[in-house]
């Protein structure tokens, strides 16, 4: 079974984001980058299936300019088998991105999509489900367990009541959720061979896939700072305030 795994390149989770001074966006200037964390968790979920004989092949995309190798080659590291970044220096949305992975799915063949959940700089949650409508795949989102038994991909996916297990047919689409698995660290071996490993580069126009955006931003702004609290000494003065100055009791 062929496992592809899209990757995202992303403002590192640790680091603290900026905003340009013209509001134009998310200043990246000198940021460090990383692979989106819900995708590490999809690319080891995809070796830990190769590594019980399930899967055969983990191929990682990305599509994004040209440091987005960075990220493919983390994940060839952990222990993917080859690589395509489809680049790019425009934002693609999740839309764009949904027909880049169909046209690339059709050329691969897979059996299995595995991606995260979401991309923590934009936190759409878009992407997998509509990649699964534009194949007309089954689709288990928020997946937390996988398991394959006879033919069928058996997801335990994290709902408002608790776990739901559901049985994909292949092909499928899996996103992930935090609980999944924990990423491995790449053995400075294995990054070593990762350099050797194949990795393609090809162009949104070799898919025919327009990437136009179909979304304005106008501004991007900070969230204003919280404001220090205050200590109250009796029930009624906070009953006052809480009616009075925040509005939430009438």
């Amino acid at each position: 079974m062929k496992v592809l795994v899209p990757v995202k390149r992303v403002i590192d989770y640790n680091v603290k984001v900026r905003v340009k001074s013209d509001q134009t966006g998310v200043d990246l200037a000198n940021v460090k980058m990383s692979m989106n964390p819900f995708d590490e968790i999809a690319v080891e979920e995809a070796i830990r299936l190769k590594e019980a004989g399930v899967a055969t092949e983990i191929v990682a995309i990305s599509i994004g300019p040209e440091k987005a190798q960075d990220q493919i080659r983390q994940a060839l590291a952990m222990g993917a088998d080859r690589g395509i970044l489809i680049k790019t220096d425009q934002e693609v949305e999740p839309l764009g991105v949904a027909k880049l992975l169909k046209a690339v799915a059709a050329e691969e063949g897979p059996e299995l999509i595995i991606l995260g959940k979401q991309a923590i700089d934009d936190d759409s949650n878009q992407t997998g489900q509509m990649l699964a409508a534009l194949l007309g795949w089954a689709q288990g989102t928020f997946a937390s367990k996988l398991e394959k038994k006879d033919g069928t991909l058996n997801v335990t996916r994290e709902i408002d009541g608790g776990l739901q297990t559901i049985a994909l047919k292949l092909p499928a689409i899996v996103t992930t959720d935090l609980r999944l698995n924990e990423p491995r660290y790449a053995s400075l071996p294995n990054i070593m061979k990762a350099k050797k490993k194949p990795l393609d580069v090809k162009e949104p126009g070799d898919f025919g896939v327009d990437i136009a955006p179909r979304l304005e931003t106008l501004k991007v702004a900070e969230p204003p700072k919280r404001e220090a609290g205050v200590k109250v000494e009796t029930v009624a003065e906070l009953v006052d305030k809480l009616k009075n100055e925040a509005g939430v009791l009438s």
